[in-house]
């Protein structure tokens, strides 16, 4: 019986060896063979670029994307944002690195950041300054409709890994303008709108058709006076001539141009159809462009 023993603990203890080898692989070999990158993308700039693992560190050049990132509830990874990102009233307490065109590379090697996200305002040269010091730079196109919101929110969504909250909230905004009722009347029959960009002896600017204040407007049921124009300059014969039935404009502006020779003389200031808005529902392409319909689509109603 003693040689048949020995045989029996001699195949245990190999049979255990052989298990215990396999159990510490397969508790390993996923750290060992796992292959591909956190994230891929080729942006605005047809550049394609790389990230090895989850940023953890990052710095927006952009305040839409600055308001995204908060949005997805991710602004714990905001390390530093440009001096131009001012929302939310959070922002006021994250490293400001300067314009979007005269950041200070600097301030940016010193944050130590993963990544920089820019919108397409910024140069590529300035990209290539960035990527000199060894810093990845994502350029998400900001795209002048409502649609480049989604597709913004998408792509930050996989950035921060916050996909679901991403999904989440596009179909939250989605539900919030489709239940902005907007009457169904033919184009020709619609209230004219006209948005203040600029006024006064600088000159009188607006927002042309190829702009996202142009899809704001009409999204709201409106007529932008803007349409026909081929850049943002609106001259005051033109505008004389539409005599728009309404008018946006930023609420800083409203006193002095409502008081202003000879914008007096409008009828839409006349029958006291000015009314004010947030520059920023309106001014960049951002979650808040939904107020900016909601907003202009109950001044129509009126």
């Amino acid at each position: 019986m003693l040689p048949l023993n020995r045989s029996f603990f001699r195949y245990f203890f190999f049979l255990s060896v052989i298990v215990l080898n396999f159990l510490l692989f397969s508790c390993h070999s996923p750290e060992k063979v796992k292959t591909g990158n956190y994230f891929e993308w080729v942006d605005s700039y047809q550049r394609k670029v790389v990230l090895e693992k989850e940023p953890l560190r990052i710095i927006s050049m952009s305040p839409s994307i600055t308001e995204m990132i908060f949005l997805l509830q991710g602004e714990a990874k905001l390390v530093g944002i440009s001096d131009f990102c001012n929302y939310p009233s959070q922002t006021a307490g994250i490293k400001k690195v300067g314009g979007m065109q005269n950041f200070n590379i600097e301030t940016l090697v010193e944050l130590n950041p993963d990544l920089v996200l820019i919108g397409s305002i910024v140069q590529k040269e300035d990209v290539e300054k960035i990527e000199k010091v060894g810093i990845p730079v994502i350029a998400l196109k900001e795209e002048n409709n409502i649609t480049g919101i989604f597709n913004a929110l998408e792509v930050l969504g996989r950035i921060l890994n916050k996909e679901e909250i991403a999904k989440e909230q596009i179909g939250l905004l989605k539900k919030n303008l489709s239940d902005i009722k907007i009457p169904v009347v033919p184009e020709e029959k619609r209230p004219t709108v006209y948005y203040v960009v600029g006024f006064g002896d600088s000159g009188d600017y607006t927002a042309p058709k190829d702009s996202h204040i142009h899809e704001i407007i009409t999204l709201a049921g409106g007529k932008n006076i803007g349409e026909v124009l081929s850049g943002w300059n609106i001259s005051r014969e033109y505008l004389f001539e539409k005599d728009p039935d309404i008018i946006i404009i930023r609420k800083e502006d409203m006193d002095v141009f409502c008081k202003q020779y000879p914008y007096t003389k409008l009828s839409a200031v006349i029958n006291k159809r000015v009314y004010p808005i947030e520059s920023g529902w309106i001014d960049i392409v951002s979650p808040r462009n939904i107020e900016a319909v909601k907003m202009i689509n109950e001044c129509i109603e009126q």
